[in-house]
C-alpha cells in the first residue's frame, strides 16, 4: 500500500535516544555493582589471609607453651608430676645409696615395683617436680636380700648370703674338732696333742694324741633366699653364736628353804648330775636360799659329730711275786727285788656330739716296755689277805668306759662287760654287800694290804659281810642296778682309800 507523506509517521529518534540513555544507565549500574563486588572479594580474601596468619601464629604460641611431663603413681594412686624420668632415676639412686650407707653389711634393694608413670602434654602445665619427688621419697622403702638358714626345716636365722651361712657352719665345726689333719674329714693342719683326762697325768709318760677321723653335722641344712628386715640379718659371728648356743633363754630356779639338789632335780624331771652339769661348781652342802640354778640349758640347733682316735701311753705297775717264808712272821713282808714300771699304749675311738662323748670304743693295747716283777718274801699266809696281784673280775672282759676324769666326768673305776659271773679280784674279806647310791647292788672287799676292790651294778649278791673270799671265787652276778645304762660291772681298785686306775694292775 502506498503511504501518503501527510500522514503521521512516528518519530523513532527519541526512542533511540531513550534506549541509548537506558542502556548507558544500565551499564553504569553494572559497572558500579562489579566495582563493589571486586571490593568485597578483595576484602574477603584479605580477611581469610589475616585469619590464617592469626591461626598459624596462635598455633605456634600454643605449641611453644605446651610441654610434655610425667604423672607419677604409687599403687595406682597419683602422687604428683615430674618433668622427666631422669629425675625419678636420680631419686632411686640417691635413696638406694642412703639405705646402703645405713646398712653397709647387707645387700639392700629399693622397692620400686609399685611406682608407675604416664606421659602427658598440657598447655602451660604446672609441674612441681620437687614436691612430687619429696613426697615419693617418703614413700619409698627397701628390703635386704638374705638367705634363711634352716636346720631340719626350722629357720634358725637369716644371713646375707649362702656363703656367709656356710662360713658360719664351718666355724661351728671348727669349734668341736681337733686341729689335726684327717683325710676323712678333709681338714688341714698338724696332728694335735690333746689331754684326754687329768686322771692320767700321774700314770701317763707322754701327752695323749688324738687324730680326727671324721667330722659332720648331723642335721639337714637348707638355704632359702628371702626378703628380710635388714635389722634381722645376722653377721657371720652372730650366726655362729646362734648355731652354737641357740636362741632360747635358760630356765632358772631360785633355791628355797628345804631344797636339795635331789629335790630340785625331781621337780624338773632331771638328775642331780644334770643340775651339776648346768651349774659347774655347785655343791650340795653349800646351797643357799636365794641361789639361782640353771635347770635347763639352751640346746644348740646343730650337732657336730666327730670321731677321734686317741692313743694314750700309761705306766704298767710291776707285778708282785710273793714268796712264802717260814722265817718271817705272818703278815710281815720283805722286798728282795724292787719292781720297775713298764709302759703300754692304749687306743680308743671316741664319738662326740658337740664336744661331749656319746660313745667310747676301746681298740686295744700294746706293751711298749714290759715291767719288772717285784719279788716279795712274806711270812705264813693269812686267809683273807691279798697278794697285790689283781685278776680280771669277769672272764672275757671288754672295757666299755675307762678310768678318770675323762671328757667332763669323773669315773673312779672301769666299766666291763663279759661273763656275767663276777669273781673276787684278789683274796680278802667282804666289808660291804648291799645297795649304795649310784652303785646299785655293790660288794666291797678289803684285801688287808691297803687295797680294796669295789664291784657295782650287780643284779644279785652272792656273799655276806665278814665272809673271807679267795681270788677267782664267784661273789655275784653282773647287772644294771643303780645309775647304769646297761648290763656291766663297775670295778674299782682303791689304795689307802684312793681310787687307782685298774688298768695299771690288770693283766
Amino acid at each position: 500500500m502506498e503511504v501518503s507523506k501527510g500522514k503521521y509517521s512516528p518519530d523513532h529518534s527519541n526512542e533511540v535516544s531513550s534506549v541509548e540513555s537506558n542502556a548507558a544507565g544500565q551499564a553504569g549500574k553494572i559497572a558500579a555493582l562489579w566495582s563493589g563486588r571486586k571490593r568485597w572479594l578483595s576484602w574477603t580474601a584479605g580477611g581469610v589471609v589475616i585469619a590464617g596468619i592469626l591461626i598459624f601464629a596462635g598455633n605456634q604460641y600454643v605449641g611453644a607453651n605446651t610441654v610434655p611431663y610425667y604423672k607419677v603413681y604409687v599403687k595406682g594412686v597419683e602422687v604428683g608430676n615430674i618433668l622427666n624420668e631422669q629425675q625419678l632415676k636420680q631419686l632411686y639412686a640417691t635413696k638406694t645409696k642412703q639405705y646402703k650407707d645405713k646398712y653397709p653389711g647387707v645387700d639392700m634393694v629399693l622397692n620400686t615395683s609399685a611406682v608407675t608413670t604416664s606421659t602427658e602434654k598440657a598447655y602451660k602445665a604446672e609441674i612441681d617436680s620437687a614436691a612430687t619427688l619429696k613426697k615419693l621419697d617418703g614413700m619409698l622403702t627397701a628390703y635386704a636380700k638374705g638367705v634363711e638358714v634352716k636346720v631340719n626345716g626350722k629357720t634358725v636365722g637369716i644371713v646375707k648370703d649362702k656363703a656367709t651361712a656356710q662360713a658360719a657352719l664351718k666355724q661351728v665345726q671348727k669349734k668341736y674338732i681337733p686341729a689335726g689333719e684327717s683325710k676323712a674329714a678333709g681338714i688341714k693342719g698338724l696332728v694335735r696333742k690333746t689331754s684326754v683326762g687329768s686322771s692320767h697325768a700321774s700314770a701317763s709318760t707322754k701327752t695323749p694324741k688324738a687324730w680326727l677321723e671324721s667330722a659332720s653335722i648331723r642335721e639337714k641344712i637348707a638355704y632359702e633366699p628371702v626378703k628380710a628386715d635388714p635389722n634381722k640379718v645376722l653377721t657371720e659371728a652372730e650366726a655362729v653364736k646362734v648355731l652354737i648356743e641357740g636362741r632360747e633363754e635358760p630356765v632358772t630356779y631360785t633355791v628355797q628353804e628345804g631344797d636339795s639338789l635331789s629335790s630340785i632335780a625331781t621337780k624338773f624331771n632331771m638328775t642331780a648330775w644334770d643340775i651339776k652339769q648346768n651349774n659347774p661348781g655347785v655343791r650340795e652342802l653349800y646351797l643357799q636360799i636365794g641361789d639361782e640354778l640353771k635347770v635347763t640349758a639352751p640346746k644348740a640347733p646343730v650337732t657336730v659329730r666327730t670321731v677321734e682316735k686317741v692313743a694314750e701311753q700309761i705306766a704298767i705297775e710291776p707285778e708282785v711275786e710273793i714268796r712264802q717264808s717260814d722265817e718271817l712272821k705272818a703278815g710281815v713282808t720283805k722286798v728282795v727285788r724292787p719292781g720297775q714300771a713298764g709302759l703300754k699304749e692304749m687306743d680308743y675311738r671316741l664319738t662326740k656330739e658337740n664336744g661331749e662323748v656319746v660313745q667310747e670304743e676301746w681298740l686295744g693295747q700294746k706293751v711298749l716296755q714290759p715291767s719288772v716283777t717285784e719279788v716279795v718274801l712274806r711270812g705264813t699266809k693269812v686267809m683273807g689277805e691279798g697278794s697285790g696281784q689283781f685278776a680280771w673280775p669277769t672272764a672275757g672282759a671288754i672295757m666299755t668306759s675307762s678310768f678318770g676324769g675323762r671328757w667332763g666326768r669323773m669315773h673312779e673305776g672301769v666299766d666291763l662287760v663279759g661273763n656275767h659271773t663276777i669273781q673276787a679280784s684278789d683274796d680278802g674279806v667282804v666289808t660291804f654287800a648291799g645297795q649304795q647310791n649310784g652303785y646299785g647292788n655293790v660288794i666291797i672287799i678289803d684285801h688287808r694290804n691297803g687295797y680294796q676292790t669295789v664291784y657295782g651294778h650287780l643284779s644279785s649278791i652272792g656273799v655276806r659281810v665278814g665272809q673271807v673270799v679267795q681270788q677267782g671265787e664267784a661273789i655275784g652276778i653282773m647287772g644294771s642296778t643303780g645309775r647304769s645304762t646297761g648290763t656291766h660291772v663297775h670295778f674299782e681298785i682303791r689304795k689307802n682309800n684312793t681310787a687307782q686306775n685298774p688298768m695299771t694292775y690288770l693283766r
